[in-house]
């Protein structure tokens, strides 16, 4: 069979209150909530099946077979639910109930973990879940106050309704109800008759819930579902059983007051009716009383006698205007209120469901419309007579007074410009001047174009007057014919004083291209001059031979010039010349010199004979410069040559010694023999050295800084030196090393080339030095074995400055150091086992009487770590002498 989820809160319509059923989850319930709950939802159901004539005892028993649970669903929603199956078997029961649980999740309510099978097997809990949320969707979820609706919706009706009420404070529906004054706070609002609520007090509970609860049954037919004790008797009071008990209530005073709105509305209809009809009469008058007006108006608007004066027309306007201001706006306003009462009336009667408005006939709002449309009309007709009569007479004022306004300006115009148009002041302009006079000119003509309409229309408004019967017309045509005649006079100077100007200017404007051309040519020519006057004058610095040959041809290149620029010194002092002829020929007033440059003929001349004086001194400068390049090119080559033989050869030394202490030919005595002879042999070349250095001084005095002829500087060949004496001094002073730890060490010949073999051939780099990897590798090729500890103490040794490379020396040292431990260290072992005989030890006294002295501290030494055995404490045993001097791995 289905199982139902009983959640009445889910979906948007019912999310007005949070879930709190606790017990349709755990199935836990407060068993005097059980009791309050009990007795709430069976007077609540009670309540509405006593409208079908029947009703419950028990809440969990008489729902089990379904009938009675469909038959409250039908009352309390007014609705048909699907047939009920009348067996008594159980499977009828549960179609019966859930046919009940589907009509009530159809409603938009779902039901949480609840099936038909509980409420068929009488499960109280699960049963009055089921109640429960019958209530809240048909009793509480419909409840709607002020935008809010179901519990709080509910809470919020309590509230309003006991505000006005002392001790009554609603918050929710539990400990606010206790006392029983919320109670009887909403009977006393609702039904004041039935409740003396000022005898009633806050201490007294059960008196308080009893006269509420006693009350409701009586008078207000709201059965009673609590018992005071059962609201006193618990510290919180059901929340379900209170909202059931105060919805009831609700609903109760909700009728009585839709009763009382019904009578209100009654009043208020027939309250209408009377304002309706009074609106009619005043309809009736206000459209009498307007149309009469209209009636008188439109006579006196349609009156069209002109008058002869602008006086009078203006008196005319101005009662129109008053009219206009005084007179219509209020019979305006008079209309608009017509129409407004005209359609409120109307919208009213619609509202109230009766007939429509008829005026009387001719006062329809039509009939007004139209009476106004003809009043604006002739307004309309009146306004424009009147305007385009005050026109007519304006225009003949206005007509006089513009033709003596524009007479007035044209004569001041003129007043001057004959005088202006004669003068002479043209023939001692300059050419700027001149062009300045022909744009003065060119806008006195633009200006007197421009006057040309002033001037026809002037002839065209004394025509108008003429042709108008205007009363001065003589003086005006006079008048008009006195300023023709000077504009004419005026056009014929303008044309004469134009064409003086254009002559003058295109002969000013020819001088003025010569001396654009001359200044053109000038400025690049004296700048050529200047140029050259200065390349003439500067002093040279060169450094080889090539750079003053260089020089040289470019001299020689200038000179070649010298002929062209002279052609062209003559062009331009023939462009003056011609200026100094035209001048002559036409009187021209010159007033300046040339507007484009500040060079004249003279100056050109005077540098023309300054350059041809400094060509001579050039040519002079250049040949003494050049016999001194000559000897400074002999002295680079000489130095050269010495340079280029010295630096190989020192190079060359170099790479000898290197190789003499890397290669073993002969003994230590016999390379160190061949070693003096090679420094013997380097200094005797000191002269050389001493010759280059004169060379070098010789190059310093001439201020010579460079040599191509060769790489080689004189610092280069100085350090060379020194390094060669350095190096064959550093190499025999290593043989002597050699030599002496060789002989301190009593090591053989055939040990040290062992030695210098290994160390060549572990120099990767042939720098004579090993570095500490390839050390460490060399170390190992010959039989160490060793961590990075003892690696570390031996490089400390050979390396103690810690540059990280080895010398042949330091490691010749080592070896020589090494191999005289290990031999020393088998003396000391054969000496041992012959001092110990049969014994396994021996006495540090005994080694030091039978050995010789460095032999037995040496073995001592090493010993000390490891003396002492179990029976003879200070004594040196066999096993602990092999372990110091051999380590454990050779034990």
């Amino acid at each position: 069979m289905p199982t139902f989820d009983m959640d009445p809160y889910d979906g948007d319509e019912n999310d007005y209150m949070p879930q709190e059923d606790d017990w349709d989850r755990d199935m836990l319930l407060d068993p005097a909530w059980e009791k309050q709950q009990r007795k709430t939802f069976t007077a609540w159901c009670n309540s509405h099946l006593r409208k079908a004539g029947t009703q419950i005892e028990n809440i969990e028993e008489d729902f089990r077979d379904g009938l009675k649970l469909m038959l409250l669903l039908e009352v309390i929603s007014g609705e048909r639910l699907a047939k009920p199956e009348r067996g008594k078997m159980r499977v009828h029961k549960i179609s019966n109930v859930n046919k009940a649980l589907h009509y009530i999740t159809s409603k938009g309510v779902k039901l949480v973990s609840i099936g038909a099978e509980e409420i068929v097997d009488g499960n109280a809990k699960m049963t009055l879940g089921m109640i429960w949320t019958i209530i809240l969707r048909f009793a509480i979820q419909d409840i709607s106050v002020e935008e809010t609706s179901a519990k709080e919706g509910l809470l919020l009706w309590c509230q309003r309704k006991t505000a006005p009420y002392k001790n009554v404070n609603i918050q929710n529906f539990h400990i606010s109800w206790k006392d029983g004054l919320g109670f009887c706070a909403l009977i006393h609002r609702h039904r004041p008759e039935l409740i003396d609520y000022g005898k009633l007090r806050k201490d007294d509970p059960m008196t308080n819930l009893n006269t509420a609860f006693d009350v409701a049954e009586k008078y207000l037919d709201i059965p009673k579902m609590l018992d005071a004790e059962d609201i006193v008797g618990t510290a919180r009071p059901d929340e379900k059983a209170i909202m059931t008990y105060v919805s009831s209530f609700y609903h109760a005073f909700s009728g009585a007051q839709k009763a009382e709105t019904a009578a209100n509305r009654i009043c208020k209809v027939l309250a209408v009716n009377q304002e309706n009809e009074q609106l009619m009469e005043d309809y009736e008058k206000l459209a009498s009383d307007l149309l009469e007006w209209i009636r008188r108006t439109i006579p006196w608007l349609e009156n069209r006698a002109p008058e002869n004066t602008m006086l009078a027309m203006q008196q005319k306007l101005e009662d129109f205007r008053d009219y206009r201001r005084q007179h219509k706006p209020p019979k305006v306003q008079e209309k608009c209120q017509l129409e407004i009462n005209f359609n409120t009336l109307q919208t009213k009667l619609r509202l109230s469901n009766r007939p429509a408005f008829m005026p009387s006939e001719g006062k329809m709002v039509s009939d007004v419309s139209n009476a106004w449309g003809g009043l604006e009309g002739a307004e309309k007709g009146y306004e424009e007579w009147l305007l385009n009569e005050i026109r007519r007479l304006e225009r003949l004022d206005h007509l006089a007074e513009k033709f003596r306004q524009k007479a007035a300006t044209h004569e001041a115009w003129t007043e001057g410009k004959e005088e202006m148009l004669q003068a002479r002041d043209f023939e001692t302009a300059s050419l700027s001047e001149i062009k300045a006079l022909l744009k003065k000119h060119e806008a006195f003509e633009s200006d007197l174009a421009a006057h040309q309409d002033r001037v026809e229309q002037i002839a065209a408004i004394a025509q108008e007057l003429n042709e108008l019967d205007y009363y001065d017309s003589p003086s005006v045509n006079s008048r008009c014919q006195r300023i023709c005649d000077r504009w004419d006079a005026l056009g014929a100077l303008t044309q004469k004083r134009s064409e003086a100007l254009q002559r003058t200017e295109k002969l000013l404007e020819t001088i003025d291209q010569l001396y654009l051309e001359f200044a053109k040519r000038a400025a690049p020519f004296n700048n050529w001059m200047e140029g050259a006057m200065e390349d003439l004058q500067d002093t040279f610095i060169v450094h080889t031979i090539e750079e003053i040959q260089g020089l040289s041809t470019a001299h020689e290149q200038f000179k070649a010039t010298l002929p062209d620029a002279d052609k062209e010194r003559g062009a331009i002092l023939g462009i003056h010349n011609e200026i100094a002829k035209i001048v002559a020929t036409y009187h021209v007033n010159m007033a300046g010199t040339n507007p484009y440059t500040t060079i004249n003929p003279q100056d050109i001349n005077a540098k023309w004979d300054k350059v041809r004086q400094l060509v001579p001194q050039r040519d002079q400068a250049l040949i003494e410069e050049h016999a001194r390049q000559q000897n400074n090119e002999r002295l680079r080559r000489q130095f050269a040559n010495q340079a280029n033989v010295i630096g190989p050869w020192i190079q060359t030394k170099m790479e000898e010694i290197g190789r003499i202490s890397i290669e073993m030919h002969g003994t230590l005595e016999d390379q160190l023999t061949h070693l003096r002879q090679y420094e013997k042999n380097i200094v005797n070349y000191k002269p050389k050295i001493d010759q280059l250095e004169g060379d070098h001084q010789l190059i310093q005095e001439a201020l010579i800084f460079d040599n191509k002829h060769t790489n080689y500087t004189m610092e280069h060949i100085r350090v060379g030196w020194e390094q060669l004496l350095t190096t064959i001094a550093r190499t025999i002073n290593e043989i002597e090393n050699q030599i002496l730890t060789r002989d301190a060490k009593g090591i053989s010949q055939d040990q040290m080339n062992e030695f210098r073999a290994s160390f060549n051939h572990f120099d990767r780099k042939k720098t004579g030095m090993m570095e500490a990897e390839d050390f460490k590798t060399c170390l190992i090729s010959l039989g160490y074995n060793m961590g990075e500890a003892e690696f570390s103490r031996i490089m400390s040794i050979v390396d103690p400055n810690r540059v990280g490379v080895v010398t042949f020396q330091a490691f010749i040292d080592f070896m020589s150091r090494e191999t005289a431990d290990t031999d020393t260290a088998d003396q000391v072992m054969a000496s041992f086992k012959v001092l110990a005989g049969d014994k396994n030890f021996i006495m540090a006294d005994e080694l030091r009487r039978e050995l010789p002295p460095d032999q037995a501290e040496y073995c001592i030494a090493r010993m000390a770590p490891y003396s002492g055995t179990d029976a003879v404490p200070g004594a040196l045993d066999y096993m602990s002498f092999s372990t110091a001097l051999y380590g454990e791995s050779d034990l």
